[in-house]
């Protein structure tokens, strides 16, 4: 079958998130085993017992996507659970209150330490420490799909994020990257590009505290031919497209954009 995922072992970080966690359950109903990776083991169980409720299979294992050490000892707990990996999605992630350009703080203002803080977050730990850990088994073996989440402002730089949209856009660039080095051994390498989906990190941004749209999501989907925000399982087909070797075979280093025409509109 074009999308059976029966014979992978899916590693999702940042399973534990909104849409990280839509991502683990539509990998498990295409019937991949799934590791949900991640730090808040409250949502991981929570995630895990949807999957399982729904005939899927699925565990939580808990690591810190910034830290070597912590990936490492996951990486040998999944595999001593459900096998070798053979697809890495990267999802974890976030904009950081610190380095938001609202309540009167200017650029020139954000510390460098937030700053680096973001990057750590955003690329050491959304693209960088996992894929070192998890990559080199899947190049040795001579297949994996790697899946990482981008975002929009990757591509254009929204107001107010400059720290994220910068970081989103390195991660945008190293997956091609890698995309080049591992394609000879079989692994690809592809990102996921959402447009805007509601969820703990741009919540804030996006919603007064009455739940009104704030001005800022009016203006988002004035720019959004679809006119809507995107729902978290609405991710999860794109997911399942790139980890499946029968539908995705010849597809790496590309961006998958799931945006509602977000970046096809200009004027």
């Amino acid at each position: 079958m074009l999308f059976d995922l029966s014979e992978e072992t899916a590693v999702v970080i940042g399973g534990t998130g909104v849409l990280g966690g839509k991502l683990a359950e539509g990998l498990a109903e295409a019937g991949a085993r799934v590791a949900v990776v991640g730090r808040n083991a409250g949502r991981g169980e929570a995630c895990v017992q949807r999957i399982v409720k729904a005939g899927g299979q699925a565990r939580f294992f808990p690591a810190d996507a910034i830290s070597r050490p912590s990936l490492r000892q996951a990486a040998g707990q999944i595999e001593a659970a459900f096998g070798a990996v053979t697809v890495l999605v990267n999802a974890a992630g976030g904009n950081d209150s610190k380095v938001t350009l609202t309540d009167g703080l200017k650029f020139e203002q954000i510390a460098l330490e937030d700053w680096r803080a973001n990057f750590d977050l955003n690329l050491v730990g959304g693209i960088l420490l996992p894929c070192q850990e998890f990559g080199p088994p899947m190049v040795a073996r001579g297949k994996g799909s790697i899946i990482n989440i981008a975002s929009v402002s990757a591509h254009v730089p929204l107001s107010r994020v400059a720290a994220y949209s910068a970081a989103k856009a390195a991660l945008l660039n190293l997956s091609q990257f890698l995309a080049r080095e591992w394609a000879p051994r079989n692994v690809r390498v592809n990102t996921i590009t959402p447009g805007f989906f509601p969820a703990e990190q741009n919540r804030r941004l996006l919603f007064l505290e009455d739940g009104a749209p704030a001005p800022r999501a009016k203006s988002i989907l004035a720019h959004t031919p679809m006119g809507r925000f995107g729902q978290p399982e609405e991710l999860a087909g794109a997911a399942v497209f790139l980890a499946s070797a029968k539908a995705s075979g010849f597809v790496t280093g590309a961006d998958l954009r799931v945006d509602g025409g977000y970046l096809a509109q200009t004027i």
